[in-house]
Formats: structure tokens, sequence, C-alpha cells
């Protein structure tokens, strides 16, 4: 049994900031198994078109992920809550291997185990292109 992630639902707005955090920590540093860490070992997502099950399949998600998105950069900002789901807001750039610029956002809709592993993750996500003055996540 693996130990409990803090904090655990049922959350607080609080407690739901605080997990937030913890994820765009995760992410910005571009570390896959960091990131797969957080989520259960059969955990689900819907990320664009894609569906991804378990943590195995999250790391080589993100590791491809971040080979094509150079100079990734996430913020993620908190829309909603309940007992065990957080909802939130994000936008991320990137760079691609032809040095376009581009904003990703969207919104993210999470589920949590009792140990405060998220088990499902659904993200829709839109990119706009943008010129290198444009940006805003540093």
């Amino acid at each position: 049994m693996e130990e409990k992630r803090m904090p655990l639902p049922p959350f607080t707005v609080e407690t739901a900031k605080q997990k937030i955090q913890l994820a765009e920590d995760a992410w910005n540093s571009k570390d896959p198994v960091r990131v797969s860490k957080a989520y259960t070992l059969d955990s689900e997502w819907r990320n664009r078109n894609q569906f991804i099950n378990g943590r195995e399949e999250i790391v080589k998600f993100l590791s491809d992920k971040w080979k094509k998105e150079l100079h990734y950069k996430l913020k993620k900002e908190y829309w909603a809550h309940t007992d065990n789901r957080i909802a939130v807001h994000f936008e991320y750039e990137y760079q691609n291997a032809e040095g376009k610029w581009f904003r990703a956002y969207g919104n993210e809709n999470w589920e949590f185990d009792e140990n405060g592993y998220m088990a499902k993750r659904f993200a829709s996500i839109n990119d706009l292109e943008i010129t290198e003055s444009e940006r805003r996540v540093f």
C-alpha cells in the first residue's frame, strides 16, 4: 500500500488550492515519473482526444509531450471543488521544434481516491499560436 498523498479529501477551499499548487509544481518540473506518482496505479485520463490509463501510460505520454513542447510552463487556478473532486482552469505555454510559440488553455476535472491520489483526470484543451512577446506564463 502506498503512502497517503496529502492533502486528503474531503477538500476545503484551502486544501483544494494546496492540491492544485502541488500539481502545478510537479508538472512544471517536467519529470514524468514525479508527475505520475500523484495518480492511482490505474488512473484514467482523457487528454484532448487521447485516453490514457495507468501510471506507465502517463509516464510515456508526458515523456513524449515534453520532447515536443519545449520551454513548457504551466499555471493552474482553482475553479471549484466538492468532497473528492477539484476543477481547475489552466494555461501553459510552449515552443515547438520550428520555434513557434503556443498557449494551451482549458479546464480539468479531477477525482481523488481516499488516499489523495488522483483516480480520474479529464482535460479539455485548446491551443492558440502566439508570438514570443505575447507570452504571459513564465
